[in-house]
């Protein structure tokens, strides 16, 4: 039996509170009206304002719930009808989404689509190293296509200096930003002291205790801020045999072995506006979805560098002929266990909307 359209509305946004966001703050609401019709707004409370002043990663994590609000609709049995920032006079309403007509078909008419849904719920943020494993050539070409369909283009940096500069730019901005003490301030509202019950941010059993070291070398960022938080080898190897954890980290206990940076990649728009923000964001998930599906990797982000003017500058003009850089990230079959995440209910990111709301 076709799902109701109040239904469809409901399991999309709850599918779209699992799109990967900057710090995990989870910078969105949605407004509901007539069952059919789905407003994505920006919560500018969630911007990381240090780090992030133009809102640039906060548009590109609200493009990620975007895609996958489409996604869910579609896997759903609906075709949405979706209009980018519909006002101008209300520059944080980003999205409105118009559920259509059912399409009289069930979920399981395309396995892939429904592969893709699941792979919403499973994805992962990964921190740590990657195994050895290569990626081939096909899975790259897929990757490819997906952020072109998605309005972004998904450069590799196959050249080993390319990838060491990266690795050097984003150590050099990681140094800069942990020099700021308002930048540390900022960290310190997203990451809690453990025992924080929050559903929001990073906890301390989403991050590793201590960064693990690969050549060339991309830092993970000190959530635990020297303070030895975070999840031990001897956490990691119990959650191992219990099972991996469900959440916005990756990375338990990293095992003996060939450790590997992994495909160091670069997501760039030939724009720099907030459309195409947003349309870097609908990208990003797809990429990371079919990355997932097709071949199991997860992906590890790396902004610092893209957080400092003047080295996203030099990136783009260096290595990205031109081009506006959007993210920097590292792609790979995760080295070691899932560690957990939380997420903010989606009733309490959700409210009914009367119509002139719109």
């Amino acid at each position: 039996m076709e799902a109701t359209a109040r239904t469809v509305a409901e399991r999309a946004i709850e599918a779209a509170i699992w799109a990967p966001s900057v710090y995990n703050t989870q910078p969105w609401k949605f407004g509901v009206e007539d069952d059919r019709r789905i407003a994505l707004r920006a919560d500018p409370d969630r911007r990381i304002v240090v780090a992030d002043p133009s809102g640039r990663e906060m548009m590109i994590s609200c493009g990620a719930a975007l895609y996958t609000l489409r996604l869910a609709i579609r896997h759903l049995g609906h075709e949405p009808d979706v209009l980018l920032l519909p006002d101008p006079d209300r520059p944080y309403l980003l999205a409105t989404v118009v559920i259509g007509a059912g399409t009289g078909e069930d979920a399981a008419t395309d396995p892939d689509q429904g592969r893709l849904y699941e792979e919403i719920f499973r994805r992962r943020t990964h921190r740590g190293a990657f195994r050895g494993d290569p990626v081939a050539s096909s899975v790259l070409e897929t990757l490819e296509r997906e952020a072109e369909s998605g309005g972004a283009r998904f450069l590799v940096a196959a050249d080993e200096h390319v990838q060491g500069a990266l690795a050097g730019l984003t150590q050099a901005a990681d140094h800069l930003e942990r020099a700021t003490i308002e930048y540390r301030q900022e960290v310190a509202g997203w990451a809690p002291r453990p025992g924080s019950t929050r559903r929001e941010g990073l906890l301390d059993d989403a991050y590793r205790s201590e960064d693990v070291s690969t050549e060339p070398h991309f830092p993970a960022r000190d959530f635990a801020r020297g303070q030895g938080w975070g999840v031990t080898e001897s956490e990691s190897e119990s959650e191992s045999e219990g099972g991996g954890g469900d959440g916005e980290g990756g990375g338990g206990r990293e095992p003996a072995g060939d450790l590997s940076t992994g495909l160091v990649a670069l997501l760039v728009t030939s724009d720099d506006t907030a459309r195409a923000w947003l349309r870097a964001g609908e990208a990003l998930q797809r990429v990371l979805l079919r990355a997932g599906v097709d071949a199991g990797l997860s992906a590890a982000f790396h902004t610092q560098a893209l957080e400092i003017p003047e080295l996203r500058a030099f990136i783009g003009e260096r290595f990205c002929s031109g081009a506006h850089p959007q993210m920097l990230m590292r792609l790979g079959v995760p080295a070691g266990e899932q560690m957990a995440s939380v997420r903010r209910a989606a009733e309490d990111v959700t409210r009914r909307e009367p119509t002139s709301a719109w």
